[in-house]
């Protein structure tokens, strides 16, 4: 593995440099009303064009969010068919002064790597111990596995630190966040902290009112308009008179120009099958996006509209980006991604993206949670995953036809 690591580290120095931003969670079993973990990621980067693929020939299958341009090397977020999902979010206080270094954002290969060859939280950091020096990384790196573990890896080029979501001492209510820095890092340094406190303000809040599922994350978390530093909630504006046409102040939200996808894991408890992990993809701009669950045991299937082959992109993510230039009217200007048409998210009118999107992902969570019912039950059934794809396919075709007039 050394060699061959080298020799794409190599290729990749010449050509990899993107700038990535995201906020994310991890959520041990003891945290959840049905003792199953989560892993949430809300993406933000500069590679607007995502798309979910699924992979195989490895150790294991895997599903995972990639860059349509570079679908092969890196994968963003995935999880295996061994039950092991991981994330990351970039961290800038983990890398000292001195590093000079030039391996850098190495991390979508690294986690490709962990979903061919991990099945549990230990194997990650075995996985590292075995990889050559530098790695190319300065991230957060969240997990969960089929087997309860929870938590983040804090990563250097030369050095690690686990944070276990289990550990009361570590994380006291069951669950961790992280945004771009780490608490291993240097102090006050890195970014993300206004995202860091609005998150742990939400999440905090849900956990008391045992709220931390699935519906949450994808919902209040991944379209969060409140600003914990100003002390601003946008959903507010939603119901206002005189509302057209004002834009608002739209910077250090959870939820900005700059959000790109969000992947949410619903793990299993110890026993229970991996197949019966669950990935939901709200794939582009969130806002304008639908909530689709995914399952790794549906062999050579994703449903069409998520993926597309080699560097082609994916429909759906087209289908947000396309809406996703209204809510920004100003972004000619260098300041425009920081002023937002807020009407165009929600209004008086339930007529917003945010509005008609969250209904529909409601519809589909209710069909989703009877299928995972009766899997429990009986076991997983890729027939019924199938189908479910196929028909979901076509609606969400039909949601945007009837809902936003577009040509698809």
């Amino acid at each position: 593995m050394r060699k061959k690591y080298l020799i794409i580290i190599a290729l990749l120095l010449v050509v990899w440099n993107y700038s990535i931003a995201c906020t994310t969670a991890i959520v041990s079993g003891k945290a959840t009303p049905d003792g199953r973990p989560l892993l949430w990621k809300h993406r933000d980067t500069d590679q607007f064009d995502n798309k979910m693929m699924r992979f195989s020939g490895g150790r294991f299958d895997y599903i995972g969010l990639v860059n349509s341009n570079d679908s092969l090397s890196h994968v963003w977020c995935g999880t295996n068919s061994a039950g092991f999902s991981i994330m990351n979010s970039a961290s800038y206080n983990l890398i000292p002064g001195y590093d000079t270094i030039e391996a850098k954002d190495l991390e979508g290969y690294i986690m490709k790597l962990a979903l061919e060859n991990c099945v549990t939280i230990q194997d990650f950091a075995n996985l590292l111990d075995t990889l050559p020096k530098p790695w190319g990384v300065s991230a957060n790196f969240g997990i969960i596995d089929s087997y309860g573990g929870a938590g983040y890896y804090e990563a250097n080029n030369s050095n690690y630190k686990f944070f276990d979501a289990n550990n009361p001492e570590i994380a006291p209510n069951g669950y961790l966040i992280r945004t771009n820095f780490s608490v291993s890092g240097i102090e006050n340094m890195g970014a993300g902290y206004n995202r860091f406190n609005t998150a742990n303000s939400i999440l905090s809040e849900a956990f008391f009112q045992g709220g931390l599922n699935p519906e949450f994350f994808l919902h209040k978390a991944t379209l969060c308009l409140r600003h914990d530093l100003t002390k601003t909630d946008l959903y507010s504006e939603f119901s206002k008179e005189n509302f057209e046409n004002r834009m608002y102040p739209f910077r250090d939200f959870i939820l900005r120009y700059s959000s790109s996808s969000t992947f949410l894991v619903q793990g299993v408890k110890s026993g229970e099958s991996p197949l019966l992990v669950t990935s939901w993809i709200k794939l582009g701009f969130q806002p304008a996006s639908v909530a689709i669950p995914l399952w790794v045991g549906t062999i050579n299937s994703i449903p069409k509209i998520l993926t597309a082959p080699l560097q082609e992109k994916s429909q759906l993510c087209d289908i947000t980006l396309k809406l996703k230039e209204s809510c920004f009217p100003y972004i000619k200007w260098n300041e425009g991604e920081n002023y937002v048409l807020l009407e165009k998210l929600g209004n008086k009118n339930g007529t917003g993206m945010i509005q008609l999107t969250v209904l529909f992902d409601k519809e589909i969570m209710v069909r989703a949670d009877k299928m995972i019912s009766k899997w429990r039950k009986s076991g997983f059934d890729s027939c019924d995953t199938q189908s479910f794809y196929d028909e979901i396919d076509r609606q969400i075709h039909y949601f945007y036809a009837q809902n936003f007039e577009l040509n698809i």
